[in-house]
């Protein structure tokens, strides 16, 4: 139960449920539901049918298509979190033999690893998982088609070896290891492998014509960690909470933020679309807006679920239909309407509780030759670097706990920090990565590389 400072607004409510009840008439979709998470509590639920007096609720399954992806994403990365593996090591040296072995992990994770994007046919989506019983029968003769890490190529198989690796790792089938440590700490009862009633049937309708034909609930069998859970709005808003903030049950904060970050390379319209993908995660830049989650499709069903990390609201869209509703669009706009109806408060400023007088000596200004950057005093002994014109490089930086900083983000990621001292004690400038700023453009105190004119600034006369 929400309490009145969490309720939406009633006109962000009926902008909401107009959303989807344009998106569920001009999709021609017999059902479709929504929620709408705020602060990791879900804020509005709504739902359209084409069965009159009837609607789904939160608790009714969907099958979620490729967002069962983000969870077994969630399973490996809790592997190298336990260290039990590295994401720059090749599947080889894990899962041996299978004829995509150069892959990295990182590689599968993203997309990269030069598979294919479907098995060989006949169209797995469609037909049962017995057919395919071995990896060999899911990658097929030829699995690569591309060169490894070198573009981003999605691809399902690519998610089954990431399965079957969570398997072997773990000594247990990946469905067992999903309940064991994603779904039951996460309190995540009403997703599952197999529907479980109260769900809904998928259904196909024809383009032409208001008519409909009920789509086969295939299996998946190896294809499983690719596309296999049904899920409810209740449960993936309640995942789409963690996956904003993290929960240590599962993964730390860092994890799932690092699971946000960018980690395939971009085409040219890719560039253009303003989409990438991270670890398990797609990434979007939509109306102004960092948007990150994941689609999912199967013959008879359509889902998303779309978090807005820094407005801080997220939503989940499913429908029981192959075609229609654009549901990542939709998704979007849920997320936009609250957004911008009712923006985040933010948090009352604070002082810190105490600080350390020779950093405070650091905030301020410095010049990187004639560039002006400002030295801000973050949380826990860190810093921000970022140009006072507001377009260059900017990034925040790590304490370190000797004197030094680590860059966390953009250009200076992994980059060293100091403060270089005078042997009085006073600082002579900042030295990140062998760039050397200045409290002064090119100060002729301090030790600028390739030295300063000793005539000094001039005019033209």
């Amino acid at each position: 139960m929400t309490t009145p400072e969490e309720e939406l607004l009633p006109a962000t409510r009926r902008a909401l449920l107009h959303r989807i009840a344009v998106a569920q008439a001009e999709g021609r979709t017999p059902s479709f539901v929504a929620a709408v998470v705020r602060g990791g509590r879900t804020v509005w639920h709504g739902a359209r049918t084409s069965v009159d007096g009837h609607g789904p609720d939160e608790n009714v399954q969907y099958r979620i298509g490729s967002i069962t992806k983000t969870f077994t994403a969630v399973l490996v990365l809790r592997l190298r979190d336990e260290g039990v593996l590295d994401l720059g090591d090749r599947l080889e040296q894990h899962l041996p033999g299978t004829g995509a072995g150069e892959a990295t992990i990182a590689g599968l994770l993203a997309h990269t690893g030069g598979l294919a994007a479907e098995s060989p046919a006949p169209w797995w989506e469609r037909t049962p998982g017995s057919l395919r019983p071995e990896l060999a029968d899911v990658l097929g003769k030829q699995p690569l088609l591309h060169p490894v890490g070198r573009r981003h190529h999605y691809s399902n198989p690519g998610y089954t070896l990431l399965g079957a690796l969570v398997e072997r790792l773990r000594g247990a089938p990946w469905e067992d290891v999903l309940r064991r440590e994603v779904l039951e700490p996460l309190g995540l009862d009403r997703t599952t492998t197999r529907p479980q009633a109260p769900h809904a049937g998928g259904w196909a309708v024809h383009p032409w014509a208001d008519v409909m034909l009920p789509e086969p609930a295939e299996d998946l069998g190896r294809m499983a960690p690719a596309g296999q859970l049904w899920s409810t709005t209740g449960d993936l808003a309640r995942f789409a909470a963690f996956l904003a903030n993290g929960d240590d049950k599962v993964l730390s904060a860092e994890t799932v933020r690092e699971m946000r970050t960018p980690a395939a390379p971009a085409e040219a319209a890719d560039v253009a679309d303003g989409v990438t993908y991270g670890l398990g995660l797609q990434i979007q830049y939509r109306d102004g807006r960092l948007l990150v989650g994941h689609s999912g499709s199967l013959p008879g069903f359509l889902a998303n679920l779309t978090i807005g990390v820094e407005d801080d609201v997220a939503a989940v869209v499913l429908t029981n239909c192959t075609s229609g509703p654009l549901t990542a669009g939709v998704g979007a706009d849920l997320v936009r309407i609250v957004a911008e109806a009712e923006p985040r408060i933010p948090e009352p400023w604070r002082p810190f509780p105490d600080v350390d007088a020779s950093l405070l000596e650091l905030a301020g200004p410095w010049y990187w030759g004639t560039h002006a950057f400002a030295l801000r005093l973050t949380s826990a002994g860190g810093v921000s670097l970022e140009p006072l014109s507001g377009q260059g490089r900017r990034s925040r930086f790590r304490a370190n706990g000797d004197g030094t900083w680590t860059g966390l983000e953009g250009y200076y990621a992994g980059e060293l920090l100091r403060a270089v001292r005078r042997p009085d004690g006073t600082v002579s400038h900042l030295d990140l990565g062998s760039f050397v700023f200045t409290r002064r453009p090119y100060d002729e105190g301090a030790s600028v590389p390739g030295g300063v004119d000793p005539e000094g600034w001039r005019g033209i006369g």
